[in-house]
């Protein structure tokens, strides 16, 4: 195993191994219909909180990231508790990142492509689609079960699919490497005039991609942290080198 290959690299290689061994094909399944339940119950509460916002674009942009808390690659246990408190703290804070870029981005773009990281927070990206006007998104999940990362069942069960094109990305990395990935997706994202990618997984697989990917995330790792710039606990909207 080489360690100078990125961590979703490696954890596609144990997980595949893990489920070689146990014989279960999503190890995970129950526990991501549970962080689906329980998300789509938050987000039913904090769903009025979005009407009464002052700028729609942003207050969902913030609470897509809050729902990068969901995630059993950082933490063993995630409770509700633990999800309320993140979008306190994403409402409370100011975000991190070139938001007049993002927005300008938003404006412009024909064809967005967005990459989901994880179940249950899949509920959550649902509420920022909407506001991207979903006849011009596409929503892209795994191709195969890894950890809890958001796969067609889980898009399914938030509903996303009655309100945008789903796609699979053909690959069970815990991120995007695009020579894992189904030409199909490869074509979505070349395609793309602006790709949103969520979750950290995404950023260390296409921080220094040629193409327009603007990251949404919770700096979750002193490692991540290190390499964007920022301490752990962080709300992030970060842009790769070419993103407009």
């Amino acid at each position: 195993m080489d360690l100078d290959q990125p961590p979703p690299v490696l954890g596609q290689r144990l997980h595949r191994r893990l489920r070689e061994i146990s014989g279960v094909a999503d190890p995970y399944r129950a526990e991501k219909n549970r962080l689906n339940r329980m998300a789509m119950g938050v987000v039913s509460r904090i769903e009025a909180r979005m009407r009464m916002a002052q700028n729609t674009l942003t207050t969902a942009v913030q609470l897509a990231i809050a729902g990068n808390v969901i995630d059993l690659g950082a933490s063993a246990s995630i409770t509700r508790e633990d999800v309320l408190r993140s979008v306190d703290q994403a409402l409370a804070e100011p975000l991190t990142g070139d938001q007049d870029r993002f927005r300008q981005a938003v404006g412009s773009a024909r064809q967005i492509l967005y990459l989901a990281d994880n179940a249950g927070e899949i509920v959550f990206d649902r509420l920022l689609i909407e506001a991207l006007s979903p006849d011009r998104v596409t929503l892209a999940v795994r191709g195969a079960p890894v950890i809890n990362d958001a796969t067609m069942a889980d898009a399914q069960a938030a509903g996303i699919h009655r309100i945008c094109s789903v796609i699979d990305n053909g690959s069970d990395a815990p991120g995007t490497l695009l020579d894992d990935c189904s030409r199909v997706f490869r074509q979505r994202f070349m395609e793309a005039d602006l790709i949103i990618a969520k979750g950290q997984g995404n950023f260390e697989t296409l921080s220094e991609s040629p193409y327009p990917v603007f990251f949404l995330f919770k700096v979750k790792c002193p490692v991540i942290g290190a390499h964007a710039g920022l301490p752990v606990g962080t709300h992030v909207l970060a842009r790769s080198r070419a993103a407009p």
